[in-house]
């Protein structure tokens, strides 16, 4: 019973994505209009997604998060995390389906360093890069969060957006949300062994992202005392 629900939650087809994407721009109208006043000069291009000089806001400001900091951090995990990658992937058995798990919020997209009205969420690039390569030697990219069904394919069409590739996103059911988030995203990743993959490594911002084994490598996003989401 157990693995056929879970199995519901996988969002691997971009199906939705047309809704999603119809749904964020909905969403982005007002925003567009509260930028039409006028200007006495013509207001400057907007970053793109992957800039990594500045963030627009969002709770990380609040808090008082430091955005080139974050970056920093983040970079200093990935260059630990994309060696042994390469290494692994380079070295795979015959017949072997290596995968990466990922969590989402602030481990693949800059989440609450952007107000929450901004779409596509912006990729965290370093981490982006990271999926492309592997995905490019032969292994799946899994997303594991504990964002709810609701908001599903619009996280799979932010998702593809910024360039990441999904091989399934797993996201929580009503029943899952009064489970412990470590139980269940431990149960996702073996519902993903279930399936014949090999999980060679897991990366996320929090410990109930990592914690309850099922990856031969796990790597810790920055959270700064679990300030960030």
């Amino acid at each position: 019973m157990r693995s056929t629900r879970t199995r519901s939650r996988i969002r691997t087809l971009g199906a939705a994505a047309g809704t999603a994407a119809a749904t964020a721009a909905l969403l982005l109208a007002p925003a567009a209009t509260a930028s039409a006043a006028p200007a006495a000069a013509p207001a400057p291009a907007a970053a793109p997604a992957t800039s990594t000089t500045w963030a627009p806001g969002g709770n990380a400001a609040i808090l008082g998060i430091d955005y080139g900091t974050w970056k920093r951090d983040v970079a200093a995990v990935i260059a630990e995390a994309r060696p042994y990658v390469e290494q692994r992937l380079a070295h795979s058995p015959s017949g072997e389906r290596p995968a990466i798990v990922l969590d989402i919020d602030n481990s693949s997209l800059e989440t609450d360093f952007h107000w929450f009205w901004t779409l596509p969420t912006p990729a965290i690039a370093e981490v982006r890069d990271l999926t492309r390569y592997a995905h490019e030697h032969g292994a799946a990219i899994f997303f594991v969060t504990a964002r709810p069904g609701i908001i599903g394919s619009l996280t799979d069409w932010n998702l593809r957006q910024v360039g990441y590739p999904v091989s399934g996103l797993y996201v929580r059911d009503l029943p899952d949300l009064f489970e412990e988030v470590s139980a269940y995203k431990t149960e996702q990743r073996a519902e993903i062994e279930s399936r014949g993959y090999t999980i060679i490594a897991n990366i996320g911002n929090k410990q109930s992202d990592l914690a309850g084994g099922h990856a031969e490598r796990t790597f810790k996003l920055p959270d700064y005392g679990g300030k960030l989401s």
